[in-house]
């Protein structure tokens, strides 16, 4: 009798233990809820660390959701007054230097933004991957001290810069905390490790992260969350290609 009772408690608490793991879909919808809020505000330093030195480049960006941002840099001079436009799939830019407004478009998409290790099409994604990726989860691994999930996604269509995504999520905060970003032959082409973290009203937020380009030579681009405000008022004139001019 006590070896049968001793069973029966053992199976109801791996039930028990089941019912409260979130599945992997909840996990990856949870985590867009975190780092997506309707608005927000930010100033940020690109370090650009190449085979030859390093590099900073500061901008500020107004984000509305994931269809609307508008970026302007701020420094070096050499890149003070460049200005970037998202406005759903088409991305605007405009360059003091020449007075002209271009649109960033096919193979140009591909092309490294400012030489760091993130490209144009990369600004172009759409930051939420609830709807564009199926999870299962792998398994359990710490990062950075915190116990996260091992979840792998999967593309739901051909139309994406990475058709599989590999994910450590802050059991805690949902928030991930590094990524692994595959081609369509599951070759790695790029990581992202998060850094330091912040908490921001309600949120975890990545303060500082490293994307490294595994093609590429050098150490990576590291980003810094200098400042950032979120659900901020920002006018509709923004996110216009004649705020590219302002």
């Amino acid at each position: 009798m006590k070896i049968i009772t001793l069973i029966l408690i053992t199976i109801f608490s791996i039930a028990t233990l089941a019912a409260d793991q979130p599945d992997a879909e909840t996990i990856i919808r949870r985590v867009d809820e975190n780092i997506t809020p309707e608005t927000r505000i930010a100033t940020t330093s690109m370090v650009v660390h190449g085979r030859r030195g390093s590099r900073t480049i500061r901008s500020r960006s107004w984000i509305r959701g994931t269809e609307q941002a508008f970026t302007e840099y701020l420094a070096p001079p050499r890149e003070a007054g460049t200005k970037m436009l998202k406005l759903g799939d088409e991305l605007w830019i405009f360059s003091p230097a020449t007075d002209r407004t271009i649109q960033i478009s096919g193979h140009m998409l591909r092309e490294p933004v400012m030489g760091s290790d993130l490209s144009y099409e990369d600004h172009m994604e759409d930051p939420q991957i609830s709807g564009r990726y199926t999870p299962v989860i792998e398994g359990e691994e710490t990062v950075m001290d915190r116990v996260c999930w091992v979840l792998y996604l999967t593309a739901k269509e051909d139309d994406v810069s990475y058709h599989y995504i590999r994910i450590w999520v802050d059991q805690e905060r949902y928030l991930p905390l590094k990524e692994e970003w595959y081609g369509r032959g599951e070759s790695l082409l790029k990581t992202l490790e998060v850094k330091e973290v912040m908490q921001v009203q309600e949120r975890w937020f990545p303060k500082r992260m490293v994307v490294k380009d595994v093609l590429k030579d050098g150490d990576g681009t590291e980003l810094i969350i200098e400042e950032i405000e979120f659900d901020a008022d920002i006018p509709d004139h923004k996110f216009s290609r004649a705020a590219l001019r302002d």
